[in-house]
């Protein structure tokens, strides 16, 4: 609890606080780029702390909520057959795709399973040798290492009845879809503490060189997040821009090479679809050539299913900043978390799950707004 208080003691905010409000003298817009952080933001009400100078923008943190629905689709279909036990964490038990999620498939009688890591698949296969046994890989790069690790253990055991669903994307790419975008209005970045442990943030440097725009990597307490707020806003007043650690007891600039080296092995950057982003060149990984027996896609011949967004669901709006998930006509009206039009409301990093969570007063007036 000692580190914990430390992080989220009433005066030092207060003290990061008072610092803001002398420091800025114009209108700034700054993205956090983690779910996680965005969950901490409304939780703690960070954003209403903040001089009316200051905007945060809520980014495509959610690795869930970014999954292209073409994706869930492959996942669902693999799920329904008779001869595979599916695996995933449980945020993507809800996720819709076309027209039904995994919950549903396990109602229709699919054997789905929620696991808590990628090698429960290990002694589900060794204990299942008539089974297939697939498990949905999603994530950044934080998670990743241990999905490629999955890989390297079925192969160490023999095992052939293995299999995954890639779902992984990378960070840098997104941000540089982010800033190259005509429509762009960030001016600063919160950069994922949890996905710099594991990559580190040298690969950041270049696009603060390039587009003149500060990156500083926080944590997920209340202090990590405003003393990264603060040295934004001082790089921006001073038209400064450069890549800032504000995360050091955890990340380092190199990261986390070993674990980084297990996902080289396995993996290769790919281009990819992005929820709500569209097509990112490279943003991806893919199994490697000698690692493809691994390939769920592959094995189950499903990359020729069609899929179809609600076109109700303004998630892609909220990914990329552009809305507030309370600024959406339909939250908490026709989308809540019993009934999601999209990834963002029932995962636990996606940005409207978060302000129905936090934000109660907004959801019980999209609910006045329905039930009246």
């Amino acid at each position: 609890m000692k580190y914990i208080d430390e992080y989220r003691d009433p005066a030092t905010v207060k003290a990061l606080v008072a610092e803001l409000q002398r420091v800025v003298t114009r209108p700034w817009t700054i993205m956090e780029i983690c779910g996680g952080q965005t969950h901490a933001i409304v939780r703690f009400g960070i954003d209403e702390l903040l001089p009316d100078e200051i905007t945060l923008v809520h980014g495509p943190g959610c690795p869930v909520c970014v999954t292209p629905i073409e994706i869930i689709d492959r996942a669902l279909a693999i799920a329904s057959r008779e001869d595979v036990i599916f695996t995933t964490f449980g945020d993507m038990m809800r996720v819709p795709g076309t027209d039904k999620d995994l919950l549903m498939v396990k109602a229709n009688g699919g054997d789905v399973r929620m696991v808590y890591s990628p090698l429960d698949a290990i002694k589900l296969a060794r204990e299942n040798p008539d089974k297939q046994v697939v498990f949905f890989a999603v994530g950044f790069e934080t998670t990743a290492p241990t999905t490629a690790m999955l890989a390297q253990q079925a192969r160490v055991l023999g095992l052939k009845n293995v299999s995954l669903l890639t779902a992984h994307v990378l960070v840098p790419p997104a941000i540089e879809a982010l800033l190259s975008s005509p429509e762009n209005l960030v001016q600063g970045f919160l950069a994922a503490g949890h996905v710099c442990t594991v990559t580190g943030f040298a690969d950041y440097e270049r696009f603060a060189v390039a587009y003149g725009i500060p990156i500083v990597v926080t944590g997920f307490e209340p202090v990590d997040i405003l003393s990264g707020i603060l040295e934004t806003v001082r790089q921006l007043e001073a038209g400064q821009a450069r890549v800032d650690n504000r995360y050091g007891r955890v990340v380092q600039r190199e990261g986390n090479t070993r674990a980084w080296s297990v996902v080289a092995e396995v993996f290769e950057p790919c281009d990819r679809q992005w929820r709500g982003l569209g097509s990112i060149p490279m943003s991806g990984l893919a199994f490697r050539e000698q690692w493809a027996e691994f390939d769920a896609e592959q094995r189950f011949d499903v990359g020729d299913i069609q899929s179809q967004e609600d076109p109700r669901c303004q998630s892609g709006l909220v990914l990329q900043g552009r809305l507030k998930p309370t600024d959406c006509p339909l939250f908490g009206v026709e989308c809540t978390p019993e009934h999601p039009l999209g990834a963002t409301m029932v995962s636990s990093e996606g940005a409207c799950a978060a302000y129905w969570k936090y934000r109660p007063a907004a959801a019980v007036r999209s609910e006045t707004v329905r039930d009246g």
